[in-house]
């Protein structure tokens, strides 16, 4: 039999969209977590450098305590407390989906120009080999290749929310990189290759922004704001479709209103595509849509 190319692998994914690849063994054991256990997949903005952490200088106070009330109230939306967080941050690229595999992962300050102190934050959750090796024995199954980098610390798409969320750095987290190139359809494909993840206790985070045009969010312009609020309409629209009609609308996300008047680089929306794979046709909510910058602002939760 001839090899698959990677192509023809994405294409047999997107036709198969609302389904899932096989669970491993041990999820179909007696024991294992029911449907009301399921741990939602989210996609959230985690807002600019170390800003909850640091005066940044920029920024509204009362947006910004909006924003840092909806991270601090990340665990109530798990029905349990999760097992494990998997990470996927606006701030990692790499040629193939690449896990973070250290035990215990350093920071990764990638941000600069930031007061002293904001190289100083930590959070030393631990990582989790096992679940990195989870996460590469379900992208194999689903026919993707991957890679795993055992240095890879937290960068600030990562430790700005969870340390919010988990601030007792207490439970295990591991970091999943874009794939260079930004392509959609390959993200939701990597997306539903996880999606059993979440019947396995762990959290499946994209970190980014909705909206992600830095000259546009400093800049006060009405311009910019028409813009934000064009494709953050879109967008709450296209998250609530039936996933096959909704997978198709993120494909095609360049074709949105103002969309790359928003996102000029789509890094900070492609982990929504990785959230939305995961989703599958569970439902779907936004439970913080704010201004951020004074532009509109979503998350986006499944299940």
């Amino acid at each position: 039999m001839s090899r698959l190319s990677r192509r023809d692998v994405l294409a047999a994914l997107a036709v198969t969209a609302g389904g899932c690849v096989p669970r491993p063994a041990r999820e179909r054991d007696e024991g294992a977590p029911t449907v009301s256990e399921r741990m939602p997949a989210i996609f959230l903005p985690h807002g600019g450098g170390p800003w909850p952490f640091v005066d940044v200088g920029f920024g509204d106070p009362e947006e910004h305590a909006r924003l840092r009330r909806y991270l601090e109230r990340l665990p109530t939306f798990a029905p349990v407390r999760p097992r494990a967080v998997l990470a996927i941050s606006a701030h990692w690229e790499a040629p193939l989906p690449t896990v973070a595999s250290a035990p215990r992962p350093p920071m990764l300050y990638d941000y600069h120009g930031f007061p002293p102190e904001s190289y100083a934050i930590t959070w030393p959750a631990p990582g989790d080999p096992a679940l990195a090796a989870e996460v590469r024995a379900l992208l194999e199954r689903a026919g993707l290749e991957s890679a795993e980098d055992p240095a890879r610390g937290f960068d600030h798409g990562t430790f700005v929310p969870l340390k919010l969320a988990f601030p007792a750095a207490d439970v295990p987290t591991v970091q999943l990189s874009l794939v260079a190139g930004l392509d959609p359809a390959e993200h939701l494909a990597i997306g539903r290759a996880l999606r059993p993840l979440r019947d396995a206790g762990v959290l499946i985070v994209g970190s980014g922004m909705s909206y992600h045009n830095l000259r546009g969010l400093f800049s006060g312009a009405a311009a910019a704001a028409q813009a934000a609020a064009a494709f953050d309409g879109w967008l709450h629209d296209a998250v609530q479709r039936p996933a096959p009609q909704r997978d198709e609308a993120l494909t095609r996300w360049a074709s949105a209103p103002s969309a790359r008047a928003c996102h000029p680089r789509e890094e900070h929306l492609l982990p929504l595509m990785v959230v939305a794979g995961a989703g599958g046709e569970d439902a779907v909510s936004l439970p913080y849509t704010e201004r951020l910058f004074g532009l509109p602002v979503s998350a986006v939760h499944f299940g």
